[in-house]
């Protein structure tokens, strides 16, 4: 074999230009199918929309194929909730007015309360009792949830700032801090907060939920409980459960700071000063200092007979 053979053939440098010219030619075409085929393929999902809420609680509309899901980060969801919870609503002053009236004792503020709050049968946050004055007056009901006071006793004592009074009028309590010293219990004056001596009504459907202080779902066993003004309802622009369940129109409820009341049956926006100076609404025991945030209109005028057949499990408080 000759050494001319042997050696490989050597290009030109045209020929050379020549090939890497196809094979940029060709790398540039297959780029551009590749871009063209992505293109295409985001154009037909592109009507594909979600919506995110971010952890600055900033609602953000993004394409569904830029999103990555990464878990569900429930202690940064608690994280949230939490300090939502205790900010409460900004400018708000919450305020509830119930008319004794018109109260025949239905419970559905009881039954609608305790669905809510996944209580059992046993415990409530709001409770009807039948009062009356002397012997020589009238009995009627009266419905009692906690009167998210102004100077809550509750609050003062509790060790671990487990229930605390938010801007918004409200009181909570935050299980996840509870230690169940049930001072806050001793030191109400209305009675109005329950214990968690078992496991929770919905223990197990419950379990994987996050837990939100507004709505104090889920529930746990040794902890305190009690009404908290429906306050995850309010962060959706809704009346409470109780004031919407009632089929008597005996709850008013609304915004101190613009002096306007709904009822929630009627829907009706009434003014609050109004109301009470016409009716001669009071606050229970004001001579604790504690300064309600529950108003009540006397029984007076009754638009019904007061029947003892009505609902006979009302407790008594003569």
């Amino acid at each position: 074999m000759s050494e001319k053979e042997e050696s490989p053939k050597k290009k030109s440098r045209r020929e050379f230009l020549q090939d890497v010219g196809i094979v940029g030619v060709g790398s540039i075409l297959a780029g551009s199918a590749i871009f063209a085929g992505i293109n295409y393929d985001k154009k037909k999902k592109l009507g594909d929309r979600i919506k995110v809420l971010t952890a600055e609680n900033e609602l953000l509309e993004i394409d569904k194929n830029d999103a990555t899901k990464v878990g569900k980060f429930k202690s940064q969801d608690l994280t949230f909730l939490q300090k939502q919870g205790r900010e409460g609503i900004p400018g708000k002053r919450w305020v509830m007015v119930i008319d004794l009236s018109k109260c025949r004792n239905a419970r559905k503020c009881m039954n609608a309360c305790q669905g809510a709050h996944h209580l059992r049968p046993e415990q409530h946050h709001i409770n009807v009792l039948k009062m009356q004055e002397s012997k020589n007056t009238p009995p009627y009901y009266m419905p009692k949830p906690c009167q998210h006071c102004d100077n809550p006793p509750c609050v003062a004592v509790c060790p671990v700032d487990a229930t605390f009074k938010r801007p918004d009028g409200i009181v909570l309590i935050d299980n996840e801090r509870c230690i169940g010293c049930r001072f806050c219990i001793a030191a109400c004056p209305y009675s109005a907060r329950v214990f968690n001596w078992t496991e929770p009504l919905l223990n197990e459907d419950d379990k994987d939920k996050t837990y939100n202080v507004e709505l104090n779902v889920p529930q746990r066993k040794g902890t305190v409980s009690k009404c908290l003004f429906s306050a995850d309802r309010l962060r959706d622009g809704k009346l409470p459960y109780c004031v919407s369940a009632c089929p008597n129109g005996v709850y008013y409820f609304g915004d101190e700071n613009e002096d306007a009341v709904t009822n929630g049956t009627t829907k009706e926006t009434v003014r609050l000063k109004k109301l009470l100076e016409e009716n001669a609404g009071y606050r229970l025991m004001p001579e604790l200092g504690t300064q309600p945030r529950v108003y009540y209109l006397p029984a007076k005028g009754k638009s019904y007979p007061f029947q003892d057949a009505d609902k006979p499990e009302a407790e008594e408080h003569i």
